[in-house]
């Protein structure tokens, strides 16, 4: 079939300009490696596992493709470095961050060949990290899922296609060739998707969320600060509702019983989830209330999108759930974005005198 050609499949090696983010509990070596089959960049998500856990990810990912992939850290986290020196021992292609990573460990991992792709949700933080060496930036919008801004994707691109030489990937509100062929438009060198991917039939959601997100509106999202503290778009649920009309109080309740899970559950010491939290206090602007608060994603995020406990998770989601209606594979998902795109670039160039 045919392809497009931009900074982001020279830069790594890919086919076709489509990423799959990685999503907390849901990039796994299964649809990781369905999306790098399919020709396009597939991340796995970390955050959520230990490291001997990323390991075994990293090594299942192998078995099952032989094209490049990633891996997303969180940059604050205490073990990060240990994680990294991981990466490049297992020559893994792509680094990306939901946190902006030390200047230090981007000029570790570029010297040892990996490329490095931060997310960033504004135009300084491109501009930073630019200077920090990033070989690209992933942009979401205002109406992508999880911790998002406040900024439609329509403004924030441009405004980060200008403030760096960088390749910019584009991400929040995409799922079809026409956004593709937009973001191509405006000088993105691809697209980034997270909702699109999270339904399809390599993804690892139990079938009955599946539904859930298949029944949705425009309308059907929240962005909410009551998750964890941050503001983050989920689907509207009798949870979050519940969380929304909430006090203060009942969520700090819920974040201090949710950290001793997910400490129990990743075998973290106490001591550890404290320094976690002082790197994330230090790397960010967030609150001690916030940083408290967000011992409540990983917990959250799993009884809804791994145990299918809708009425005790959470469900992360962009407003693009909106128009979304099947499950396919990563590969029939990635051909028809590929195709649709190309016939709308050459309408385009038809339409030249």
């Amino acid at each position: 079939m045919s392809t497009l050609r931009t900074a982001l499949t020279e830069l790594v090696g890919v086919q076709h300009p489509v990423v799959q983010t990685g999503m907390g509990w849901v990039a796994g070596p299964r649809l990781v490696a369905g999306t790098a089959n399919a020709g396009g960049l597939g991340i796995l998500a970390s955050a959520t596992m230990t490291y001997t856990e990323l390991e075994s990810a990293i090594a299942k990912t192998k078995t099952l493709t032989d094209q490049p992939f990633g891996v997303n850290i969180r940059a604050d986290a205490t073990d990060a470095p240990q994680r990294i020196d991981l990466l490049i021992r297992e020559n893994v292609r792509v680094a990306s961050f939901a946190l902006a990573p030390k200047q230090e460990l981007i000029a570790k991992l570029k010297t040892a060949g990996v490329v490095v792709i931060p997310s960033i949700g504004a135009a300084k933080h491109a501009t930073k990290v630019a200077s920090w060496g990033a070989d690209a930036v992933i942009v979401q919008g205002g109406e992508g899922g999880g911790h998002t801004g406040p900024v439609a994707t329509t403004l924030l691109l441009p405004s980060v296609l200008d403030a760096v030489d960088i390749p910019v990937i584009a991400a929040g509100g995409f799922y079809d060739g026409r956004g593709l062929a937009a973001a191509l438009a405006y000088g993105a060198a691809g697209i980034a998707m997270g909702t699109r991917f999270l339904l399809t039939q390599e993804s690892t959601v139990p079938d009955s969320v599946k539904q859930q997100y298949l029944t949705r509106g425009l309308q059907d999202t929240t962005v909410s600060r009551k998750v964890d503290g941050m503001p983050h778009r989920v689907l509207n649920t009798d949870l979050v509702n519940s969380l929304e009309h909430s006090g203060n109080i009942r969520g700090l309740v819920a974040a201090a019983r949710n950290a001793s899970k997910f400490k129990t559950m990743t075998g973290m010491t106490w001591s550890t989830l404290v320094k976690d939290g002082l790197a994330m206090k230090k790397s960010s602007d967030r609150t001690w209330q916030q940083i408290i608060m967000a011992a409540n994603t990983p917990m959250l995020l799993k009884a809804g999108l791994v145990d299918g406990n809708t009425h005790a998770g959470v469900l992360a989601s962009g407003q693009v759930v909106g128009l979304l209606n099947d499950l396919p594979t990563c590969k029939d998902l990635i051909d028809g974005i590929i195709a649709d795109a190309i016939k709308r670039i050459d309408a385009l160039g038809a339409l030249r005198t």
